[in-house]
This record gives structure tokens, C-alpha cells and sequence, in this order.
């Protein structure tokens, strides 16, 4: 379908309500219904981002919305401000990722002003999966993470902070800052183990925080192992926790040979993630004399 039509109405459209929003500002437009000529000027501004969006021109839609969110603001329609900033970040994020970013933290800085930090929260997210895929700038991501995981928290929703912080803990392993992975990870297992529901999940994150553990130091590892059984005693007959205690010998004896043994068993099993991979490479690189693969 040719939407190239829509894309002329549109541009006719921004011009129209671009004459209103003038004339409003003017001396006797002012005094002749200056806010209703900017309300009007709002909505044509809308109309015509729905249509640059009809024919695909992303950027266009992205300045129609932020435009139409100034002139909301303008009239102190805060509420409808931040839901055009949020349209044209979702716009933007099909162009130009970086202007999506500001587009998204603006209707934040508007939720947050609100009161509104649960919708500020998933924003934050929406920020850090933008520099996860799209400008690939991790510690920003995370920092955005931290901030939606901050929120979600001070309103109760600990499920939701917690699959941020989670987001967290792996990307801060990638990037060696092992310490505070292992914090989120013993946390979230903490929390997690006293519920029916989740408890099954706190074995990974158990297994995740011993695995952080032993690319530090072996001995860590360890007694890490040793007081994750103590704290949650399920762990112990885990797969994990068995695969731990393999790895952990075969380290002690120097043996990448059965290391690889053991990792491959597990495999065959419970395939292994890009993340336990990564991790598990890093630990057998600090058995001497390895060649650094899994095979």
C-alpha cells in the first residue's frame, strides 16, 4: 500500500499546526483563545506523526510527537506529555536510538515528577535494552537497570526489581566486576529461596555467584559452595552444585581434562547459556597450561 500521500497530508498538517501555535503566542491571538489554538495545534501535531508513521518516515513521527509533547506541557497537560515523549521514543527508536533516549528520559523525568515510578521504572528499562542492542554501551545499561530495579523496589514490585537487578549481575560478570554480581546474585537467591514459587530459581542464582566466586579465587569458591548448601540445603543435591564440586577438584588438580568432562556431562544435559560459557572459560584459562576451549 503507497502511503506516500499520507506523508504530504502530514507535512501540511506540521505547517497548519505550526500557524496555530504563532498566532497563539501573538498579542491578539492570546486574547482570543490562544490555549484553545494550541490545544488544536496538539492534536494536529498527533495526526500528523500517525501518519509519517503510516509511511515509515521514523523521524519525522518522532519530532511530530515531540512537538505535540512541548505544546502539552505548555498547557500544563502533564500526563499528556509524557505519553507523546514516550511515542516519539518509540518512533525515534526505529531512526535515531541516542534522540529516542532523550525522548524516553524526558517522559520520565515528567513520571517521576508525578509520582509515577513504576512507569518511570519500565522506561528505564526500555532506555537500557536500547544501549543493550542498539548502541551497545553496557554500563549505561546497566545504570539504567540499577535505576528501573531502585524504583520497582521502593513501590513493592520485588519481582520486577529483581529481573532487573538480575540484568545487573550478569552484564556486571561480563564486564569483571565480579563482586557485585555475586552481591545481586547471593540476593536475589536469598529472596527467592523462602518462596515456594521461586525457590527453584535460587539454585541458578546460587550457581552463578559460585561460579563469580571461583574466577576470583578457588578457595572462595569454596567456602561460597559450602555456605550455600548451609543457607539453602536443596542446593546441595542440585545438578549445579555437583558440577561445582567436580570442577572444584579438577581445578584443585590442575586437571583441564576433566574439568572439560565434567562441563561436557552437564552440557549434555542443561545446555549452557552464552553467559555460563563465557564463565566457565574464564575459570578453565586459570587452570596452567589450558588452551582456553570447552571441547
Amino acid at each position: 500500500m503507497d502511503n506516500s500521500g499520507k506523508e504530504k497530508e502530514a507535512i501540511q498538517l506540521m505547517a497548519e499546526a505550526d500557524k496555530k501555535v504563532k498566532s497563539s503566542g501573538s498579542f491578539l491571538g492570546g486574547m482570543f483563545g490562544g490555549n484553545h489554538k494550541v490545544e488544536e495545534a496538539c492534536e494536529m501535531y498527533a495526526r500528523a506523526a500517525n501518519m509519517f508513521k503510516m509511511a515509515k518516515n521514523w523521524s519525522a513521527a518522532g519530532n511530530a510527537f515531540c512537538q505535540a509533547a512541548r505544546l502539552h506541557m505548555q498547557l500544563q497537560n502533564k500526563h499528556d506529555s509524557a505519553t507523546s515523549f514516550v511515542d516519539a521514543g518509540n518512533a525515534f527508536k526505529k531512526a535515531d536510538p541516542q534522540e529516542a533516549i532523550n525522548c524516553l528520559n524526558a517522559a520520565i523525568d515528567i513520571y517521576t515528577d508525578m509520582g509515577r515510578f513504576t512507569i518511570a521504572a519500565k522506561h528505564h528499562i526500555t532506555i537500557a535494552e536500547v544501549y543493550e542492542s542498539e548502541l551497545v554501551d553496557i554500563e549505561k545499561a546497566i545504570a539504567h537497570y540499577e535505576q528501573a530495579a531502585d524504583y520497582y523496589k521502593g513501590e513493592e514490585s520485588n519481582s520486577s526489581a529483581n529481573k532487573c537487578l538480575l540484568k545487573v549481575a550478569a552484564y556486571s560478570a561480563q564486564l569483571e566486576q565480579y563482586q557485585k554480581a555475586i552481591e545481586i546474585y547471593e540476593q536475589v537467591g536469598t529472596n527467592t529461596m523462602d518462596n515456594p514459587l521461586l525457590k527453584y530459581s535460587a539454585k541458578e542464582y546460587f550457581f552463578k555467584a559460585s561460579l563469580c566466586h571461583f574466577i576470583v579465587d578457588e578457595l572462595n569458591a569454596k567456602l561460597a559452595v559450602e555456605k550455600y548448601e548451609e543457607m539453602f540445603p536443596a542446593f546441595s543435591d542440585s545438578r549445579e552444585c555437583k558440577l561445582l564440586k567436580k570442577l572444584l577438584e579438577a581445578h584443585e588438580e590442575q586437571n583441564s581434562e576433566a574439568f572439560t568432562e565434567a562441563v561436557k556431562e552437564f552440557d549434555s544435559i542443561s545446555r549452557l547459556d552464552q553467559w555460563l560459557t563465557t564463565m566457565l572459560l574464564r575459570i578453565k584459562k586459570t587452570i596452567q597450561g589450558d588452551g582456553g576451549d570447552l571441547k
